[in-house]
């Protein structure tokens, strides 16, 4: 059996140097906005519909353990759907535009600026029969859950099919329960 160190192999020195040019980076980085740069790149729907539409995929299916990367990628094709559409163009900033009113009325602010998810929720609730929820939720399970990226992070290896069915693979991997 080997032992591995598994202390760090950095010194103060490589450490200075990392922050001398992370700090410039960061200032870079929060000057620009970068966060919402994926948005600008839209061309049917405004950046801000599409903005609202991530968060409404996240209070969707919520999970924590998700970064903001995984709805956007699940999202970004609604922007090419309404260039080709102007029908579902129509439906998306219709459903975008109610939220923002229904929540103006209740909180104030728009929809992507209520701070608290249980209000949010609330705020779906009321429009989980409209043409635009049924289709976003219709469609993010597929975009959010289809993602290669995600599935190890949910346990899922993987089709099996290449590797001989599940029976050669994955069927008896279950390590949560006590060897009997």
């Amino acid at each position: 059996m080997r032992e591995v160190d598994r202390r760090g192999q950095y010194s103060r020195r490589i450490f200075l140097q990392g922050a001398a040019t992370a700090v410039p980076v960061v200032a870079a980085i929060g000057a620009a906005g970068i966060e919402d740069a994926w948005a600008a790149d839209a061309t049917a729907l405004a950046p801000a519909t599409l903005k609202t539409m991530v968060k409404v995929a996240r209070d969707i299916y919520p999970h924590d353990f998700l970064g903001d990367s995984y709805y956007i990628t699940a999202i970004k094709p609604w922007d090419g759907k309404a260039a080709a559409e102007p029908a579902v163009k129509a439906m998306l900033e219709d459903g975008v535009r109610r939220l923002d009113a229904d929540a103006k009325d209740r909180h104030k602010v728009a929809y992507a600026r209520v701070p608290w998810e249980a209000d949010r929720v609330v705020l779906l609730q009321g429009i989980e029969q409209t043409a635009f929820f049924m289709t976003l939720r219709g469609d993010l399970v597929v975009s959010l859950y289809n993602q290669e990226q995600l599935w190890p992070k949910f346990g899922y290896e993987g089709s099996s099919a290449e590797h001989g069915g599940y029976i050669k693979r994955g069927f008896n991997d279950i390590d949560w329960l006590p060897k009997a």
